[in-house]
């Protein structure tokens, strides 16, 4: 197989992994942004908060999702279960 067919190949797989993750809304919010998050803190919450248990989450947290506009899929939590640290 040439190098050009596998490049092909290769593209054409990565292509439809990356569309095959996300549904039409979450296209739509991501490509209405410059980036993927909206802050370095912004990526640590998400990152923090993927594997599906009880998301743990600041006051901090809090005021930086609104003070920094945070977008996508958002995490609801009761006022008991946020922490204070």
């Amino acid at each position: 197989m040439s190098s050009h067919r596998l490049s092909v190949l290769l593209l054409g797989g990565v292509l439809l992994a990356a569309t095959g993750c996300a549904t039409g809304e979450e296209w739509a919010t991501w490509k209405s942004h410059g980036a993927h998050f909206a802050s370095a803190k912004h990526m640590g919450f998400s990152l923090r908060n993927t594997e599906g248990g009880t998301p743990r989450v600041t006051r901090t947290d809090v005021a930086l999702a609104r003070d920094e506009a945070w977008w996508g899929k958002p995490i609801t939590v009761g006022q008991e279960q946020i922490l204070e640290r």
